[in-house]
């Protein structure tokens, strides 16, 4: 396993996920999360995830890819602005939990922390795995983007990805009502998944939203064709989470595309780098977007200074 990657997920979050599976089969877990697995791929929802088991199955799979995701979009949001440190959370969607421990963990001050899900399986999980840690103190409860009060961060990670395209921007705009201070949609990083933040996007700027992450303009998106605005984070895997995927290799990578959009100005623009950038003998090649549009920028290794600062970016970053 490389040593350079972050744990897959903090130290009481794994502590209470291995509790709940001793004496679990893991077998029987691997199975449940192919079934899963395939589900989702076929534009299913969470419908089929009706027991504890297939809870567990479902967070042993997807919590650490989901936790990654969920950590670098809140650390964008929180480059873009320094001085945002929520008190209150509303986690729609919440699943067993996750993406209210990733800001937990971004914004250890957090207060008062709502997970609302339809799923009564994995609401008990996420209940189970907050008990005596740092969420323990958590609401957790049936409901949606229209149930309970709001908060100062609203969180909707992997949801929209459960609704048709052409629903996206009107629950976005929900759950922008319920937002007293940020929205982060976290999405799976494919077209499709893009495709609904793009919407989402477009309709939050026009509701008077302004984008901290990824966009650094709050211009028409300049995407066009085939391509698609999406990031990759690297996470290892434990030896059950190998065991469950039947993987070969000790890491994933979880490409994911989001959207931060807050009610007061970001303090941070730049451009944003898009891809990994094209390393060659003469240089450093960066895709990038701002406000004048997508862009590609080359640093000559001859530019000594410019080109080391350079070195230090990667995929997501700002240029």
């Amino acid at each position: 396993m490389q040593s350079s990657l972050p744990p897959a997920l903090p130290s009481s979050l794994a502590a209470a996920l291995d509790a709940a599976l001793q004496g679990v089969s893991r077998k029987d877990l691997a199975v449940r999360a192919q079934i899963q697995s395939t589900a989702y791929r076929g534009g299913g929802t969470s419908r089929p995830i009706v027991t504890g088991a297939d809870a567990l199955a479902y967070a042993l799979a997807r919590m650490p890819a989901t936790f990654a995701a969920c950590t670098a979009v809140f650390a964008r949001l929180a480059q873009a602005m320094p001085e945002f440190a929520p008190a209150s959370l509303l986690d729609v969607g919440a699943g067993p939990g996750t993406a209210s421990w990733a800001a937990i963990a971004a914004w250890p001050g957090l207060g008062a922390v709502t997970m609302l899900d339809h799923n009564p399986a994995l609401r008990a999980l996420a209940q189970r795995l907050a008990d005596g840690g740092p969420l323990a103190a958590a609401r957790i409860a049936a409901g949606d983007a229209e149930t309970g009060d709001g908060a100062e961060l609203v969180v909707a990670s992997y949801v929209l990805a459960e609704l048709p395209e052409d629903r996206a921007a009107a629950l976005a705009l929900k759950l922008w009502q319920r937002a007293g201070k940020a929205l982060v949609l976290v999405e799976p990083g494919t077209p499709a998944g893009f495709g609904r933040i793009r919407a989402a996007r477009a309709a939050l700027i026009e509701e008077g939203g302004m984008i901290a992450a990824p966009c650094t303009h709050d211009n028409a998106c300049p995407m066009a064709g085939n391509d698609w605005c999406h990031f990759s984070q690297r996470l290892p895997r434990t030896r059950d989470h190998m065991v469950l995927k039947d993987a070969s290799v000790p890491f994933e990578d979880e490409r994911y595309s989001y959207l931060a959009v807050t009610r007061a100005a970001p303090l941070l623009r730049g451009a944003r780098i898009l891809s990994p950038p094209l390393t060659e003998k003469p240089g450093l090649t960066f895709k990038l977007c701002d406000g004048d549009g997508l862009r590609a920028r080359f640093v000559a290794r001859r530019d000594k200074d410019a080109y080391r600062r350079a070195r230090r970016r990667s995929w997501g970053d700002l240029l």
